[in-house]
């Protein structure tokens, strides 16, 4: 039954996710929210969706994100380099990003008969991404199930799993390739191998990496 609406990225989590519950997904959702790596990540999401035969919609929240202040955003300062814990990475949050992420694709999914909205939220976000932990996403999943006549459900089933634990659970699955995945912070055509994300990539990949970086 395609029941479910993924919130996908293009990453290492989401396409985990994206695999795993193949069968239920109908709609993945990419949200263009101005980030400096948006341009790389939609290019890997549209390539595993297009190979799962899954429908992919674009949603562009540029203009909305223009107002918002990260060093993840264009025009923003800097990418910190350095591990994903390390007090600079604060400076990558986009304020209450997954929680409007939440709340759009919610509503998609009560449009569009769907009864579950998919996020690969994981506990390796938890240090520094407050819409990432626990608390905040059952805050989330009541005020979705309440307002909403069909009680939309909010999934978001990695988040007691670290991303190493994602990426292991990621290697039985035949068809997922990390290496059509993208995660650095950056964008460009390679990962930059120091910033936050690709440092956590590379702790979750080690022993069968096979991502090329520049560092």
């Amino acid at each position: 039954m395609k029941d479910s609406i993924l919130v996908y990225s293009g990453g290492m989590d989401s396409t985990t996710l994206l695999y795993d519950e193949a069968d239920r997904i109908g709609l993945a959702v990419f949200f263009n929210y101005g980030s400096k790596h948006n341009p790389t990540e939609i290019k890997y999401a549209q390539h595993n969706a297009d190979k799962l035969e899954i429908p992919f919609k674009v949603i562009d929240l540029r203009e909305v994100f223009s107002h918002f202040k990260s060093n993840l955003l264009e025009g923003g300062d800097a990418i910190p380099k350095g591990h994903y814990e390390d007090e600079s990475m604060k400076k990558t949050v986009v304020p209450f990003r997954n929680g409007i992420m939440m709340a759009i694709a919610s509503g998609i999914a009560e449009s569009n008969a769907f009864r579950r909205v998919l996020l690969a939220s994981h506990f390796g976000d938890h240090a520094i991404y407050p819409d990432c932990r626990q608390m905040f996403s059952n805050a989330m999943k009541t005020a979705v199930y309440e307002g909403t006549w069909e009680h939309i459900e909010i999934c978001t089933p990695y988040t007691e799993l670290t991303k190493r634990e994602i990426a292991l659970l990621g290697t039985q699955m035949d068809k997922l390739d990390y290496r059509m995945t993208w995660s650095c912070y950056e964008g460009g055509h390679t990962h930059c191998g120091e910033c936050g994300t690709c440092t956590e990539r590379k702790e979750a990949l080690e022993g069968f990496d096979k991502t090329t970086y520049l560092v």
